[in-house]
């Protein structure tokens, strides 16, 4: 069974509660990156384990991801299959000794097509996590900002 795995971290002025605040709000992911067109949610917009949602991205077809675990304030996973692939994408948040938040994603594909599709893919998957981190970094700060002490903790 091929496995193939893409992470991206980066560090958000934001503290935790701003930061989960953009991760947790799913269906407005195509407001901060570009790489991603829409999620349309299937089973209600909440994040909540169970729940669906259709992401369409440029130049993929849609997916349907299912929300596989939530931790409140920390992380959530979803997973998505398709023939010969099943993909497992996650967002995690820690906090910094700073009070800055590292924020971390990835997706990890595993079946008997994930390295023909990591070989085909690849390089713009990198790209888009690289856009969504970057995005969610920016959206956080943003809801940072909107928060009356400026840094939601």
């Amino acid at each position: 069974m091929w496995y193939m795995r893409f992470d991206e971290t980066i560090t958000t002025a934001a503290g935790i509660e701003p930061a989960w605040a953009a991760v947790a709000a799913v269906t407005a992911l195509p407001k901060w990156t570009r790489s991603i067109d829409s999620v349309t949610p299937l089973d209600g917009a909440a994040l909540q384990v169970g729940r669906r949602y259709r992401v369409k991205q440029p130049g993929f077809p849609p997916v349907v991801w299912r929300v596989s675990e939530v931790r409140d304030g920390e992380s959530f996973t979803w997973e998505a299959s398709s023939p010969g692939v099943r993909s497992l994408a996650y967002h995690r948040l820690g906090p910094e000794p700073d009070g800055t938040t590292r924020i971390s994603i990835g997706v990890h594909q595993t079946g008997p097509l994930a390295g023909v599709l990591g070989l085909l893919t690849g390089r713009r998957t990198r790209r888009y996590l690289r856009m969504e981190a970057a995005g969610l970094a920016a959206a956080a700060e943003t809801e940072a900002r909107g928060r009356p002490d400026g840094i939601g903790r």
